[in-house]
Order: C-alpha cells, then sequence, then structure tokens
C-alpha cells in the first residue's frame, strides 16, 4: 500500500486462492462484494496457469496489467506458488507502481530473511 496513494487494495495469495495477507486503502470502497472478490482472484489463478503454459517458449511472466472503467488491477507472480494482486484508481500511472512491485520483489528475493 504504500508504493502509490493511488493503490485501492492489495493481497497476496496462493495457487489455491487462499489469501496470505490483504489490505485495504483506507476510505475506499470495495466494488466487488466478497464473493466477486474470490471469483476475480481464482480467474486470476487461471490467468496465470495458462500463461506458464506457454513460458517455456518466451519466458515467464513478469506481470499482467488489465484497465476497466473503474479501476487497474495488476497481477504478478512472487514465486511459483504466490501472485501479488493490486488494484488502483483508473487514474493511477500504473508505470510506477509495477516498477516499484517489481523492485520490492527482487530485494525480498535477495534478502537472507525475505525481507526488505
Amino acid at each position: 500500500m504504500a508504493l502509490d496513494p493511488k493503490i485501492r487494495f492489495a493481497t497476496i495469495f496462493d495457487m489455491n486462492g487462499n489469501v496470505m495477507t490483504s489490505g485495504h486503502r483506507k476510505g475506499v470502497q470495495n466494488l466487488l462484494s466478497a464473493e466477486e472478490s474470490q471469483k476475480s482472484l481464482q480467474l486470476a489463478i487461471n490467468a496465470w496457469k495458462s500463461r506458464n503454459e506457454v513460458s517455456g517458449k518466451i519466458g515467464k511472466g513478469k506481470y499482467a496489467l488489465v484497465e476497466y472503467e473503474k479501476l487497474k488491477r495488476i497481477t504478478m507472480p512472487l514465486d511459483e506458488d504466490h501472485i501479488l494482486y493490486i488494484t488502483t484508481d483508473v487514474e493511477a500511472d500504473h508505470a510506477p507502481i509495477i516498477y516499484r512491485a517489481l523492485r520490492l520483489k527482487q530485494d525480498m528475493l535477495h534478502t537472507p530473511d525475505g525481507m526488505p
């Protein structure tokens, strides 16, 4: 959430849809119900599984960005078993958010305890 004030929501979940950690920006209202949010996470999991089917030929995916009329959704694999899922306001400049998230991921991978 500290990466950018335009981030609405961020969560880390595993490939089975189990949420590891999650947070909402204060004052932001959910656009989806809890059931719809879970379905959205499952769709993101399925999309990454599909992307991984061709990764041997084109390389591993770094992130995916979808822009809707009311928000942007960024997903990126953290490792083989976990995905970072971020939603932002639609007017957010997503490039710096993606860059910072990728850098944070790299920093975490290169520290002994996994923390920056």
